[in-house]
């Protein structure tokens, strides 16, 4: 909220989230001036954080609608899904489907608040409030609640959300308990913070310069080698192009191809699980 009314209940206004920056960046009104000052802090090192956000969103789009008109998939977890905004998983998925099932999973309160008024009526789209760092507990409630058909293939989107997970949180387990739980035929989507190290200095010098104020501001922020991101994949099958940045996964003529050093510093990839 640009002009900083007043929050729902359960917001924090005094602390940036990363929900609320990551709203900023895409252009909308639900943040306030610590989540402001949070993403411009970042952008006085790489000026080009809008341009991810809105990279990290057609990445989205198209891996959801890859995975809904491709691959087939009629049920889909977003994990960290955040605000809403344009595009949603739902809306995409329901152009090929309507009654494709869509459960988004937050534990911003400002998320979780805003999803559900948007979905109130929704018949086939659900909000779950919960933290991706507990997956049993989450699987527990997605299996009571009869949300999500684990005998059925599943779409789980883990975008942007791992690397906000520090390596203390065991990242690479959760990403293994979750793909435990699926069916054959599921896939997983992946978008992540990358640092190609020795390959290009100048954008890992970039990377970690911003990996630095994103935990001076948000707390957190991993920037991650390739290697380390392939390790979330386990050993599921990457579709084509396999990890690559974010513009050059199934283009469809709408990305923004500028070389940038955000341009090469996220990737995301998809694979399935035989």
């Amino acid at each position: 909220m640009t002009s900083d009314k007043a929050a729902p209940p359960g917001v924090d206004t005094t602390r940036p989230s990363i929900a609320r920056v990551y709203d900023y960046y895409l252009g909308g009104k639900d943040n306030f001036a610590v989540d402001r000052h949070a993403a411009q802090m970042a952008m006085q090192v790489t000026p080009d954080g809008p341009e991810a956000g809105r990279a990290c969103r057609a990445f989205l789009r198209r891996s959801v609608r890859y995975l809904a008109a491709e691959a087939g998939i009629r049920q889909f977890l977003d994990l960290g899904s955040g605000l809403p905004t344009r595009g949603n998983v739902h809306e995409i998925a329901h152009q090929v489907d309507p009654d494709a099932r869509v459960v988004y999973v937050d534990n911003d309160p400002m998320a979780l608040a805003h999803g559900r008024a948007l979905l109130a009526d929704a018949r086939t789209t659900t909000v779950v409030g919960a933290d991706v760092r507990q997956p049993d507990e989450l699987l527990a409630e997605l299996r009571e609640r009869k949300l999500i058909d684990f005998d059925q293939p599943v779409g789980l989107l883990l975008l942007a959300i791992l690397h906000h997970l520090h390596d203390d949180d065991d990242p690479a387990g959760v990403a293994r308990r979750l793909i435990d739980a699926l069916p054959s035929g599921s896939y997983l989507a992946i978008s992540h913070f990358y640092d190609p190290g020795a390959a290009q200095p100048e954008v890992s010098a970039k990377a970690r310069a911003v990996e630095k104020v994103f935990n001076e501001t948000l707390g957190t922020g991993r920037w991650r080698t390739r290697d380390e991101i392939l390790g979330f994949f386990g050993d599921l099958e990457l579709v084509p192009p396999g990890l690559v940045p974010l513009a050059e996964w199934h283009p469809d003529g709408e990305e923004d191809t500028r070389q940038t050093a955000t341009y090469h510093t996220i990737v995301g990839g998809v694979a399935r699980k035989a």
